[in-house]
């Protein structure tokens, strides 16, 4: 039987971030993962250019249902944290739009850091292994079952992520663990997910498949609920882009989603001294403000001639016309689903960890991080900060645990 410090289960973002702080403590640690491909999810990142960190991550832009839960682990170490990491391998970024810092190299250069600061650690890497069976000692910690022969590690650190995107290989193992220690799970679903609609709803948009423009999205209630200012695109199924993926993770099933296709301009008002000003056609004003395919459409379903001329429509139709885009309200009647979810919501109750070790209130020496627990980013890295900030934390103190036990 081989025996360990500490175990890691899952070598993507959290799990290699983790091993290496450990090892580099002068903890012996094993690092086991069941896939063949190395941290998959950050190398097809960011377009292949891994989005790794925000410059802006802080508590306010993380869902859960414990919201202070990450405040601590992201103070201790920051997006600045990260950077000088790379930094000191020569990596470079750039920054793309609202602080969100990608590779100039691609997301492999990622991998080989977190990879080279394992190796420094004297990592022992045990891939692929799947675990089968997880058994607690007590004071002797834990057994992990494989294939390969039992290992023992006095301390376990979970990092197995959610549930999001299976093709490349995520489980729901994470999970069970929790459960066959007692612990609660907040409900999961897919978030960071584009929206979809019924096909007799979508039917008059889908043929607009790849317009884009940007816009304001709000749903659910002031406390809950969230808004953005970001890019919407359309597809044969409903809605995706940065705006809509934010949106999703705020999104309940049955709660409408309203866009303002016209976020920096009153619309109605805008409409209504056009009719004064002009003789144009509706729709070729229109396809100044969004894109004409979208323009000849949105008439076409509002029932108004797109040749007809402004000076020729009712104020009464240009305000309905005008409210529509101000405010468009549709309802999903779901998602694409896990398989193009970019993350999961929900996971571990984090009110059964400590918010500054990441340990178990239940087992001492267990502790999850990552994907596996229940807080949720917004889109544009800020996932892989939790990623980093909540390994960090749990190899420190997973270091310190089997230092005094």
């Amino acid at each position: 039987m081989e025996s360990f410090d500490i175990a890691v289960i899952g070598a993507g973002a959290a799990g290699m971030m983790c091993a290496s702080v450990a090892g580099q403590l002068g903890r012996r640690v094993v690092l086991i993962d069941h896939a063949a491909r190395l941290a998959e999810k950050i190398r097809i990142s960011g377009g292949g250019r891994c989005n790794f960190t925000n410059l802006y991550a802080g508590p306010a832009n993380y869902l859960s249902a414990n919201p202070h839960f990450c405040r601590s682990a992201l103070a201790r170490y920051t997006p600045r944290d990260f950077m000088a990491l790379l930094k000191r391998y020569r990596v470079t970024w750039h920054e793309k739009h609202k602080g969100q810092l990608f590779c100039d190299q691609s997301s492999d250069a990622v991998i080989d850091v977190l990879k080279s600061e394992c190796d420094a650690g004297q990592i022992a890497w045990r891939r692929p292994l799947a675990v089968e069976h997880v058994r607690h000692g007590g004071s002797d910690g834990f057994t992990l079952d494989t294939h390969n022969g039992p290992i023992r590690a006095r301390a376990l650190v979970i990092a197995t992520g959610g549930l999001s995107i299976p093709k490349i290989g995520a489980t729901d193992f994470g999970y069970r663990i929790a459960k066959q220690f007692g612990h609660k799970l907040i409900d999961t679903r897919p978030a960071l997910v584009p929206l979809t609609f019924a096909q007799a709803d979508w039917e008059p948009f889908s043929a607009l498949s790849g317009v884009s423009l940007e816009v304001h999205l709000a749903t659910g209630a002031k406390k809950t609920g969230g808004e953005f200012v970001e890019d919407l695109l359309l597809t044969h199924r409903g809605l995706s882009g940065p705006g809509v993926l934010q949106i999703s993770s705020y999104w309940q099933p049955g709660e409408p989603v309203h866009i303002n296709l016209l976020p920096e301009r009153d619309a109605t008002s805008a409409l209504l001294e056009a009719k004064s000003a002009t003789k144009r056609q509706i729709a070729n004003l229109l396809a100044e403000w969004v894109p004409a395919r979208l323009a000849h459409v949105w008439l076409q379903t509002h029932g108004v001639p797109a040749e007809a001329r402004l000076a020729d429509l009712p104020d009464k139709t240009l305000r309905r016309v005008g409210e529509a885009l101000s405010r468009w309200t549709l309802t999903p009647n779901g998602t694409e689903g896990y398989k193009k979810a970019e993350v999961t919501r929900g996971g571990v109750d984090t009110r059964e960890l400590s918010s500054a070790t990441m340990m178990s209130a239940r087992v001492p020496g267990l502790y999850f991080i990552g994907e596996a627990v229940d807080v949720t980013g917004w889109l544009g890295g800020y996932n892989f900060q939790w990623a980093w900030a909540s390994g960090v934390a749990a190899g420190q103190a997973a270091s310190e645990y089997v230092g005094t036990a």
